[in-house]
């Protein structure tokens, strides 16, 4: 889910359903803006959008539930109509039980030449005559599956085959978790107001709606100060936690990442962590592995000092050296890898914790008490919450990564996939950068390290998590705008990563 998905106005909050309408509120009550005049800027803009997109549809469909949702839509309409384009609107249900400003706007369509085609709420049948679909079946409101009758007109309008634009989310869409409702219609652009919702980041948010525009509807900038909302997190934002070094730095000063794992024949786990802490910054990079891998590792990457263990003892003369600990890339599920991880977690040093580490701690609840950013995708994710399935993590990705965080005192998540969420702290944000080329192996030991690289330097568990989400998915974004996704090799973010490090601050 890169940046290239977004557009309009530049954002940096992402709102639940509740907060939106808030935002609502405050424009019409202490704005005195009233809700038919951001109805029709809502309408207005998705017109826009529409003939920015597709400049050559001269029909266009418009199909519409029963509220404010389908008040967007009556505008659109209207506006299609006045620029001379054919116009089919479908009314699920009737017309006449809109009410307030959805009311009004259908009454300004039909003023400007909208015909409504009624058709049965519980078992719609239609045909779409136009080039693109206007989606303004349900809003931003809906929490429970979608009703059966609603579901068959989602299913008509993905089986159209046309272009879609969703009005504020894709119906059937959760705004604020990202999960499907039972069905959700396939939108090649969604036009968002106010605020960006929390659900069009994550979970199965970017795989329905397609490019995301924004418009605040000119709603002022006081409104989303005072509602807040979560951090949308970009590199940008990130960068000036980067710690700048003195001319009389030394490497001591830039922190020592002990890096624990790679069991037989997972080496490569623990070698791309080591790297990826020095490319970021880190002064000075152990790593504990079976000694099987030492040569191999001391070849790729010599500056890495390499330590070959068959059992726990080795970490004692390191640990304590260490400004911080990640274990988990390769460390493997057996006793080897629990016998670390249990030395590590006495240490009491600031862990980084992925992988095998994660299950380890799910199989064996280990009581941890450090301070720890965890990475987990969703399956570990599901693991550590006590044997929750993917879809009980997907659910609800803003409360699984809260729960994570809280394992440790002063911890943090990192809960990994499209719009991967950061929690810690108290506070929630969700990274806007990455790309499904990352669906590769290395990926999260490339994550590991950078994390630990950062944390190395002498950054907080939140900000150590927020900067290294952002800096290792921007960094595959980079490299993915130039070579393409497919094909996308962990070890390709390696490079890139000094790259984005040493450009020049803004």
């Amino acid at each position: 889910m890169s940046l290239d998905r977004f557009s309009g106005t530049a954002f940096d909050r992402l709102f639940t359903a509740a907060e939106s309408r808030a935002l609502d509120r405050l424009a019409i009550e202490r704005h005195g803006v009233a809700g038919i005049v951001l109805m029709k800027r809502a309408g207005r803009a998705a017109w826009m959008t529409l003939q920015q997109r597709w400049p050559f549809a001269d029909a266009i469909t418009v199909v519409c539930g029963r509220g404010n949702n389908a008040g967007d839509g009556y505008i659109v309409a209207g506006c299609a109509r006045s620029s001379g384009k054919k116009v089919q609107l479908i009314q699920l249900g009737s017309a006449s039980a809109l009410s307030g400003d959805a009311a009004l706007a259908r009454d300004w369509a039909v003023a400007l030449g909208v015909m409504i085609d009624e058709v049965a709420d519980e078992a719609p049948a239609f045909e779409v005559d136009g080039e693109v679909i206007v989606d303004a079946l349900i809003g931003t409101g809906a929490r429970g599956d979608v009703r059966p009758g609603f579901a068959r007109a989602i299913g008509r309008i993905n089986a159209a085959a046309k272009p879609v634009l969703a009005l504020d989310i894709p119906s059937g869409l959760c705004a604020d978790t990202g999960r499907v409702l039972g069905s959700v219609v396939r939108a090649d652009v969604t036009v968002t107001f106010i605020g960006v919702k929390r659900g069009l980041v994550t979970g199965s948010g970017p795989d329905h709606t397609g490019a995301v525009v924004l418009d605040t509807l000119g709603v002022p900038d006081d409104c989303h100060r005072d509602i807040g909302g979560i951090a949308a997190l970009q590199w940008s934002g990130q960068r000036h936690l980067i710690p700048q070094r003195a001319p009389s730095a030394y490497k001591h000063q830039s922190g020592h990442a002990l890096i624990v794992g790679g069991d037989s024949g997972m080496g490569g786990a623990v070698a791309m962590a080591a790297e990826a802490a020095l490319r970021v910054g880190a002064g000075l990079v152990s790593v504990v592995t079976r000694p099987e891998h030492v040569s191999a590792i001391l070849a790729r990457r010599p500056e890495v000092m390499v330590k070959g263990a068959d059992d726990a003892r080795p970490l004692d003369a390191l640990v304590d050296r260490a400004s911080v600990i990640a274990i988990g890339p390769g460390l493997g599920r057996g006793d080897w890898g629990h016998a670390l991880l249990e030395r590590v977690l006495r240490a009491g040093k600031p862990l980084v914790v992925d992988a095998d580490g994660l299950h380890l701690l799910a199989q064996h609840r280990v009581d941890a008490t450090p301070p720890m950013v965890l990475t987990p995708h969703v399956a570990e994710a599901g693991a550590l919450l006590g044997n929750n399935t993917v879809a009980d993590v997907q659910r609800d990705r803003f409360a699984a990564a809260t729960e994570l965080a809280a394992r440790s005192s002063n911890g943090a998540a990192i809960l990994k996939g499209a719009g991967s969420v950061v929690a810690g702290a108290g506070r929630l944000g969700v990274c806007l950068h990455g790309n499904p080329g990352m669906a590769t192996a290395g990926m999260g030991d490339v994550l590991t390290g950078v994390v630990a690289g950062l944390l190395a330097q002498g950054l907080g568990v939140w900000d150590a998590a927020v900067a290294g989400a952002c800096l290792h998915s921007f960094a595959a974004d980079r490299v993915a705008e130039r070579n393409g996704r497919i094909g996308l090799l962990a070890t390709d973010l390696l490079i890139e990563l000094r790259a984005i490090l040493n450009e020049p601050a803004n």
